[in-house]
């Protein structure tokens, strides 16, 4: 039985190093010796691809190196359960997490990686005001609890103003490393929709081309996010914001926009040609004869024998393409057949859907305007500045997603993402899921820009943190849907979870008093946490889904769980005696042959459980006898 420490793999969020170490030397196993890689003979290995100029094309900033490297470091945190906070925890698949994103999206790469279709972010853009996410130290997770208030320490935010020398370096120290993780969790036909203003776009741009290849930049989309002009600038009003597109791969196909009724109605069918409605389409090319001559040849009206020759404009198609064309009766000459030009006939039923275009109206996407009513139907308060109109993500998520695709916001604000793709679900009877991850930043009452929000807070006696905000946003959302929509049948719910540092203890032993340490340590589970949080946690550090199954039993009076299905199978008890062993272990073991899991199953048990060595080997023995060999302690 293996102990499991917090060192160890399964104790810790993905290690991405390790694999990217094991992927190159499965690629070139001479030049990985002793788990390092030997660069001079990966160099020879990749003969003339290697870039060794001092002066290249790219983006660097003071602390980019490190910024590259917070991306790979694992996480020791975990994400603790809170049912109380969540909306139909038994069933629902959608997740509100928070948190640091940057821990979160750590945490979250075991489970999910190569499984998110859509991520949309409206990150913090840079105005020069506090700084919520600073990377600048040792231990994330303690920085994050102190920063949220959770345990005294004193963190304090510094202002990121523009007469700071990193104005922009602060930005991009935060940006890379979230944008490097988020890559990994994308489907190889997943994108990624990135909203941003004008201070950023170019460097935000360069940095996406770095991390997801500038091959697969799709759209730099401008939204009219306001439809008035301003008299309140001097120079330039601001009507438009950007939202960068890009995928992970080739593999991403936009979805097209489904055809209106309006531009259906264009379509008649005069001629009563049997293959239904059609429009015409001029044969007539832009370009002159002199511009294309490969367009220009006599076109003679079969009706009426009238020849015309090419003059002001070459035409549209080629001759080969013309005999094809009047060969399969494509061809119009108007109601009375004498037109001396021919339309080319563009049939109804062969029209595709309507190809996106990078300006988006604000009649079809909403503005601001439209995301602050969206928010204040729900609230009749105005407790969000700005929040994204629910049209705008509804019709990132009809471009980026499928039916049942999961979609990702990892800067989730007021929920707008989690509320959008549950009203899209409603409209199109999906069964898209959500996974939000919003850092519970403090509101103040005393800071007359979260007045509102704190009091909001106050009045509905939550903490005064964004994050309880969102899940209300959350809340009224589903309502509403439910009240609207009372047949629909689709997930509305969702779970709450909270980034907090694992449940297993480190070794953090007290110098001038090690034998108490020892005694402390006998059991190295935190005292404070529940069954239910180390459930969690397994499920988080062996890569399962957070909405997965946890079914249970009761085994000789112990309460026993299978997770996914019987991947995992653990007793947390904390006393297993030794003559509880053998119907324990049998119990199990008949379990195991019920639940038929394909592939290997992990039993988990708690260390301190067990009295004494014997007793642990005896219950290994038993479990391993009957095929349960990967046996694991806490």
């Amino acid at each position: 039985m293996k102990k499991i420490t917090a060192q160890d793999p399964e104790a810790v969020s993905a290690d991405i190093v390790t694999e990217n170490v094991e992927q190159l030397k499965a690629l070139f196993p001479e030049a990985v010796v002793e788990g390092k890689i030997d660069f001079e003979v990966l160099k020879q290995l990749l003969g003339g691809v290697v870039e060794e100029r001092e002066e290249k094309y790219g983006l660097n900033w003071h602390g980019k190196r490190r910024a590259r490297q917070l991306a790979l470091t694992p996480s020791t945190g975990t994400l603790r359960p809170c049912p109380e906070d969540s909306v139909d925890w038994e069933t629902t698949q959608n997740l509100m997490i928070e948190g640091d994103n940057l821990e979160v999206l750590k945490l979250l790469q075991k489970s999910y990686a190569g499984k998110v279709k859509l991520i949309y972010i409206d990150p913090p853009y840079n105005t020069g005001k506090d700084f919520v996410y600073p990377d600048n130290f040792q231990d994330n997770i303690k920085n994050y609890l102190e920063l949220t208030g959770q345990v005294a320490g004193g963190q304090k935010l510094t202002s990121n103003t523009e007469a700071s020398g990193r104005f922009h370096t602060d930005w991009l120290n935060m940006m890379y490393p979230r944008l490097k993780l988020a890559r990994n969790l994308l489907q190889e036909d997943g994108a990624i929709f990135v909203s941003i203003d004008d201070c950023e776009l170019a460097n935000l741009q360069t940095i996406m081309a770095e991390i997801f290849g500038g091959e697969n930049f799709q759209a730099n989309i401008s939204w009219q996010k306001r439809y008035t002009r301003s008299n309140n600038t001097v120079d330039f009003t601001t009507v438009v914001e950007h939202i960068l597109v890009y995928s992970k791969s080739e593999d991403f196909r936009v979805n097209l926009l489904e055809r209106t009724h309006e531009a259906d109605a264009r379509y008649s069918n005069p001629d009563n040609d049997p293959r239904g409605p059609w429009k015409g389409a001029s044969f007539l090319n832009p370009a002159t004869p002199q511009q294309r001559p490969n367009l220009c040849y006599p076109i003679r009206n079969p009706n009426t024998g009238q020849e015309t020759i090419p003059t002001k404009n070459a035409w549209r198609r080629s001759r080969e393409e013309f005999e094809k064309l009047k060969d399969d009766g494509r061809l119009y000459w108007g109601i009375d057949g004498k037109q001396p030009l021919p339309a080319i006939k563009m049939f109804l039923s062969e029209a595709r859907d309507i190809t996106p275009v990078n300006f988006w109206d604000h009649k079809f996407a909403g503005n601001t305007d439209d995301g602050t009513k969206d928010l204040q139907e729900l609230f009749e308060e105005k407790v969000f500045d700005n929040p994204k109109p629910l049209q705008l993500i509804e019709r990132i998520i009809e471009h980026g997603s499928d039916k049942d695709s999961t979609i990702l916001d990892f800067f989730a604000g007021s929920g707008t993402t989690g509320h959008a793709t549950i009203r899209k679900n409603a409209t199109d009877n999906g069964s898209r899921r959500y996974i939000l991850v919003q850092l519970p930043e403090p509101l103040a009452a005393e800071n007359k820009d979260q007045q509102v929000a704190a009091d909001y807070c106050k009045k509905i006696k939550k903490p005064l943190a964004i994050t309880e905000l969102t899940k209300e946003r959350l809340r009224f959302a589903a309502e509403k849907i439910k009240n609207k929509k009372p047949l629909f049948v689709s997930d509305i719910g969702f779970r709450v979870f909270k980034l907090d540092t694992s449940n297993i203890r480190p070794w953090e032993p007290d110098r001038d008093n090690i034998g108490q340490t020892l005694l402390d340590y006998i059991d190295h589970l935190k005292p404070d946490r529940t069954e239910v949080d180390i459930l969690y946690e397994l499920l988080l550090k062996f890569g399962l889904d957070l909405c997965g199954p946890i079914d249970k039993r009761i085994i000789t009076g112990k309460e026993v769980y299978a997770i996914g299905g019987g991947v995992i199978i653990t007793c947390l008890s904390t006393m297993i005696n030794q003559d509880e062993v053998e119907p324990l272990a049998e119990g199990i073991v008949e379990w195991h042959k019920i639940l038929t899991v394909a592939g290997d199953t992990i039993c988990v048990f708690r260390d301190s459980a067990f009295g004494n060595d014997i007793t642990k080997i005896n219950f290994s023995s038993i479990l391993q006898q009957h095929g349960l060999k990967n046996i694991k302690s806490l």
